[in-house]
């Protein structure tokens, strides 16, 4: 792996030639600065500054054609750190123009900005030259925009977060009125999501309401609003008895309905959003090649499989399972000088949604499948190296990453003969 890195980095450093004019960029909201270099790191021509709009960026290409006719220079690579999301247009534009765009990693911009002048001292003029030296130094990335179906997919599952996050804040605003105006309703509707629950709280959703309705009405309430099942009197007997002897506030009746009803409106609506938006995931996934086979996996759903392929594009870019591995931050770190060996723990450095899908997944697989909660088992009893419980977690999501891509890539369906393998059996076997 290590040797396959250092030829990659080769490949890049001898794509800098001396024709080839090196642009580093800081990317800012509204103002942009950038600095030219040649091959050997000498600098080229005055700083430029320019907007994030179509005329900053024809200045740039501007600036960019002096320099090169100046210096007689027949090639240019732009480095980009990819801070926040404001490089996106940038990027679009130029490379709809056929200038070639690189990323530098921010983390290699904060480790070697004092390279230069000794100093932590940090400014979009400094940046721009770290990320320049860093480009001639070959140490940059091609960027992999998501394109097509893939960046479709990626766009609806962000939003299907930003929703949940969004719908998980209302629902716990919805407990903390309940528990400031009718802290008994949990007593009466274990579930306050329920159909039954959500018509009570609608048509009377303060303890008062209750009493003056009456257990007949709100029965009736129920049966009008389709509810057949479930609730009836004895359900609206309770509710009765607790809405009596209730301790809720009293004070601030009318804005607390006000309050709570305008809750249940955006309850209602986030609801309908993600529902609606799954339908469209749904309709996407069935169209990317080895997803139906992905979710033939136990415990491995739509959610799973349309956020996997969101984060991780198209699987025919990979040569292997591992460049996910790192992709999601989950290759091993280790931490040792001379005698001392530290713990050994994840690099991080990856798409941090993905690393969150898979541990989630992880969980589910322990717990259900029966393939998976026999290795999670292996790796936390066996005899030598036994692993911790979140060490094994670890373990079993590179494992799901590996039976993910093999799935997608050879379009095949989930067995479970084959997802232990021989040596992985007896192994089992002989720990049991």
């Amino acid at each position: 792996m290590k040797h396959t890195q250092t030829n990659k980095q080769n490949q890049r450093i001898s794509r800098i030639s001396e024709s080839t004019l090196v642009i580093g960029t800081d990317i800012a909201k509204f103002n942009h600065v950038a600095r030219a270099f040649n091959y050997r790191g000498i600098e080229l021509g005055k700083r430029c500054l320019f907007q994030n709009d179509e005329n900053g960026l024809l200045n740039l290409l501007a600036w960019a054609e002096s320099i090169m006719q100046e210096h007689m220079l027949t090639d240019v690579i732009l480095g980009v750190e990819p801070t926040g999301h404001y490089w996106f247009p940038l990027y679009h534009y130029l490379n709809q123009r056929g200038i070639a765009v690189v990323l530098v990693n921010p983390h290699h911009v904060k480790k070697s900005k004092e390279l230069d002048d000794n100093s932590p001292t940090k400014n979009d003029i400094k940046d721009a030259k770290v990320v320049a030296k860093l480009v001639i130094d070959g140490r940059y990335t091609q960027p992999q925009l998501p394109e097509g179906v893939y960046a479709d997919l990626r766009v609806l599952m962000n939003q299907r977060d930003r929703l949940c996050g969004d719908l998980n804040r209302v629902k716990g605003r919805i407990h903390n009125w309940l528990d400031r105006f009718f802290p008994e309703y949990t007593q009466v509707f274990k579930d306050w999501e329920g159909k039954a629950s959500l018509i009570t709280l609608r048509h009377f959703p303060l303890p008062q309401d209750v009493v003056a309705a009456g257990e007949t009405k709100v029965v009736a309430t129920w049966k009008k609003n389709d509810v057949q099942r479930a609730v009836g009197t004895k359900r609206a007997s309770l509710l009765h008895r607790k809405a009596q002897k209730s301790i809720g506030l009293t004070e601030g009746a009318t804005a607390a309905k006000h309050e709570l009803a305008m809750y249940l409106e955006q309850y209602s609506m986030l609801c309908r959003q993600i529902e609606q938006l799954m339908g469209f995931v749904a309709d996407l996934v069935e169209q990317i090649p080895g997803a139906t086979h992905m979710m033939s996996i136990p415990c491995i759903g739509l959610v799973t499989v349309a956020g996997f392929l969101a984060e991780v594009g198209d699987l025919s870019g990979y040569d292997h399972s591992q460049q996910i591995v790192r992709h999601a931050g989950l290759s091993l770190r280790e931490n040792s000088s001379g005698l001392h060996k530290g713990e050994t723990t994840i690099s991080k450095r990856g798409r941090c949604r993905l690393r969150a899908l898979l541990f989630r997944a992880a969980l589910t697989m322990i717990a259900k499948n029966p393939e998976f909660r026999a290795l999670h088992r292996y790796f936390t009893t066996r005899r030598d190296n036994p692993l911790k419980k979140k060490q094994s977690m670890i373990a079993i999501c590179n494992k799901l990453i590996r039976v993910l891509f093999e799935l997608g890539r050879r379009q095949k369906n989930y067995d479970t003969s084959k997802v232990l393998g021989p040596h992985r059996e007896a192994q089992l076997q002989a720990a049991a």
